[in-house]
């Protein structure tokens, strides 16, 4: 009788350590939520809000977000109260922890105080090419004069002059195409959410220069425009737009398990939807946004037929707040344009690949005639 007590304790020790072995595996999805400026870094000022704030406050919401509903991811922040942390130090944190995404959460502003929306940049493909991304990189970039030996530490690297942006722009890595991606569902979740979606751009950030994995930094609306600030500011605004990038986390976390075969099934009391955009095609039909449901748990079989349709890119050129007649001089004599209709805006693109490499290349080449030209992606049909 005592020796089998004995088997039937050494049982439960063993399938104690398994379950300890298979828990502790819990959190190897390493997201890294990086609060732009703190401490003696102010940021961006408005009226009566700063935009060190701001950004704390939407990253520590969207980490319970995280947390509360991934019980296999660990969140890492570069900062979770008011201070000051180096710029490289921030991808040091990043690649420290061997992260699997990097999100960096920062507030904008412009001279221009009637500009308002939102925008999510990745790293290169022309960077500071436009004079609107070469201010808000300088702006961000600027907090390293703050640092010490700042000239040593990023190699002569000076935020104020246009000239030291060129070095981004060939500058790209394995991640650019995960990282725009990852952009696109950021900029649909804000949509979602009636934020003015001024789309997926890319600029010279340095915080996202040395990162090892897929990284986004998000510009949650502009502290410069009075009616954003009071938005940005308030409660309600805060956790509208942590909401808004945690669907488009929980969409990326979704895709990285199934295309790793271990697709979660964890319990979420608000799974989001998958925005999906149909496009207009030749027959001059405009396209509308239907948004389709995705349930938490799916079968292999949906999974596999999820997995066989690739993303489709584009290359967008220009916006309208109406429809362009056929041959209209501000299509630079193009063919083949395509338009999508958001918010009664016309939003025209050019070119449609599933192959980023393409799309790189036909988005070098259209942006000599438009210099605002950016990569989009949307899901397949």
């Amino acid at each position: 009788m005592k020796r089998d007590s004995f088997k039937y304790l050494r049982l439960i020790l063993i399938s104690t350590l398994c379950f300890i072995s298979f828990t502790s595996k819990a959190g190897n999805f390493v997201v890294v939520i990086d609060p732009g400026h703190g401490g003696k870094d102010p940021g961006a000022r408005g009226t009566s809000a700063l935009e060190k704030t701001i950004n704390l406050a939407v990253s520590l919401k969207l980490g319970e977000l995280i947390e509360s509903n991934h019980r296999d991811v660990k969140v890492v922040y570069t900062r979770k109260t008011d201070r000051f942390i180096e710029l490289d130090e921030r991808a040091n944190i990043a690649n420290r922890n061997k992260a699997d995404l990097f999100i960096s959460i920062h507030t904008n502003a412009l001279k221009n105080k009637t500009v308002s929306g939102t925008e999510t940049y990745t790293l290169g493909l022309g960077a500071g090419r436009t004079d609107e991304n070469l201010e808000i990189a300088m702006r961000e970039n600027s907090a390293i004069l703050l640092e010490d030996n700042y000239e040593q530490k990023y190699e002569g690297f000076n935020p104020n002059s246009s000239e030291s942006y060129i070095i981004f722009e060939f500058m790209q890595n394995k991640f650019m195409e995960q990282s725009i991606e990852f952009a696109s569902h950021i900029q649909k979740g804000f949509a979602r959410k009636n934020r003015t979606n001024r789309g997926v751009r890319q600029a010279g950030f340095l915080v996202l220069r040395k990162t090892t994995m897929p990284s986004v930094l998000v510009e949650l609306g502009y502290i410069s425009n009075r009616s954003e600030e009071q938005y940005l500011r308030s409660n309600s605004g805060q956790s509208e737009l942590a909401h808004a990038i945690y669907t488009a986390f929980d969409k990326h976390k979704r895709e990285h398990d199934r295309k790793a075969g271990s697709a979660q099934t964890t319990n979420r009391s608000d799974a989001p939807d998958t925005a999906r955009s149909n496009f207009a095609r030749s027959n001059g039909q405009t396209s509308s946004r239907n948004n389709t449901s995705t349930s938490v748990a799916q079968s292999s079989r949906t999974s596999k037929t999820r997995a066989s349709k690739a993303k489709t890119y584009k290359v967008q050129i220009l916006t309208s707040n109406r429809k362009l007649p056929k041959g209209s001089s501000r299509l630079k004599g193009y063919s083949n344009v395509d338009y999508y209709v958001e918010k009664n805006i016309y939003k025209y693109t050019y070119g449609s690949t599933e192959s980023y490499n393409e799309i790189l290349k036909l988005w070098r080449k259209v942006r000599k005639d438009f210099k605002d030209a950016f990569i989009i992606t949307f899901d397949a049909d």
